[in-house]
């Protein structure tokens, strides 16, 4: 057995990319007056063209492509939003920034996302948007919900904060509805420390929000605002490093799917565990490589987070149910796979600069906890 490694193994970290340098010193050096939105424009073309999708605007934070996504499908008072019962508070919180009603929805043991079998129960006249999320480079059963969103004349806004670099059927995320939103947060796979990207092929809904996050400016007219709105730019210098690192992002997908090839041949004989699902049409980015717990276990999933952290091994526990905090006007759920999922999953050490070694010390010492 491998000696305690001397600095904690920890669950995320970004890698560095050959240009991030050059192109963050020219942004310091030049990105200013004429140039200062540059690199802005660069990154936005570039996402766009990677993804295959008509329009991408950079904003400040992941949730608040979320929010100016609801905002453009005309979502207020009385409306309600579908989302999974387990992911991030993020999702339910910006559908109470616009006044309407976030409906926490049963999940998929397969997708870890909202469950197409039942979705149709939480449906009501007031429904107006679903908001599938791609949990941990999972990925929503996005074909049934598109079936369901036509049936019942829904928008389908995709939560992708996770979901970058993954395929389903060969077709990106973030292109399989009206409109995604991406992440940029420091433990993600694109890391720029901060930032998001909203996607999106409407020409109308790209053209507002772009007004919608510089205030509600009208681009005709200087200092003239339309509507309110809100101050969610992105700036020059994270664009430059954002568009370093997506120049990359083949690399770093391949790394990260090559850590969960690590984990899958060192766990394959402790018995109790599932890894991510893996699905014949899913080509995923493995964000995080994670765990289930079986219920048969001696030892629960907190106790085994402890005793991981005691070897200096960094662990995440899977997202509460949204529904368990009753910080919205909800009625009681009876979400049982939400509630499973999320007391039995862990996060497993998965920045892309994990080396094999690495991998290989936290199998054995899963492996060794699990069997005592």
């Amino acid at each position: 057995m491998r000696a305690i490694p001397k600095k904690m193994i920890l669950t995320a970290g970004p890698s560095r990319s050959p240009d991030d340098l050059v192109y963050v010193t020219d942004a310091v050096r030049h990105g200013w007056n004429f140039h200062h939105s540059d690199y802005i424009y660069k990154f936005e073309e570039a996402f766009a063209k990677y993804l295959g999708c008509n329009h991408a605007l950079s904003v400040s934070a992941g949730t608040h492509a979320l929010h100016l996504a609801l905002v453009l499908s005309g979502i207020g008072k009385g409306d309600e939003v579908l989302i999974p019962d387990l992911t991030y508070v993020a999702c339910s919180n910006v559908v109470h920034y616009t006044g309407a009603k976030p409906v926490f929805v049963e999940v998929d043991r397969r997708t870890w996302s909202i469950d197409v079998s039942k979705v149709e129960k939480y449906i009501t006249k007031n429904t107006r948007v679903i908001m599938p999320v791609h949990l941990y480079g999972n990925v929503a059963d996005m074909e049934g919900i598109a079936r369901i969103a036509k049936k019942h004349n829904l928008i389908i806004i995709e939560d992708a904060c996770e979901g970058l670099g993954c395929k389903l059927n060969n077709k990106m995320i973030g292109t399989l509805s009206d409109a995604a939103a991406f992440s940029f947060q420091g433990a993600k796979l694109l890391a720029i420390g901060e930032g998001g990207m909203l996607v999106t092929n409407r020409a109308d809904w790209d053209t507002r929000a772009r007004s919608l996050a510089d205030h509600g400016i009208d681009f005709n007219r200087q200092f003239w605002v339309k509507e309110i709105g809100y101050m969610y730019p992105m700036s020059n210098i994270q664009a430059a490093l954002g568009l370093a690192r997506l120049e990359d992002i083949e690399n770093l997908i391949s790394r990260k799917r090559k850590i969960f090839s690590w984990y899958k041949e060192g766990l394959k004989h402790t018995a109790g565990i599932e890894l991510n699902p893996e699905r014949a049409e899913l080509y995923s980015s493995y964000w995080m490589s994670s765990i289930i717990l079986s219920p048969d276990l001696p030892i629960s999933r907190d106790e085994l987070r402890k005793k991981l952290r005691a070897s200096n091994i960094d662990t995440r526990p899977f997202f509460f149910p949204i529904s368990m905090f009753q910080l919205y006007d909800q009625k009681k759920v009876s979400n049982p796979v939400a509630y499973e999922l999320a007391s039995r999953g862990v996060n497993l050490p998965s920045g892309v600069m994990l080396e094999k070694s690495a991998v290989g010390y936290i199998c054995q010492v899963i492996h060794r906890l699990l069997k005592t």
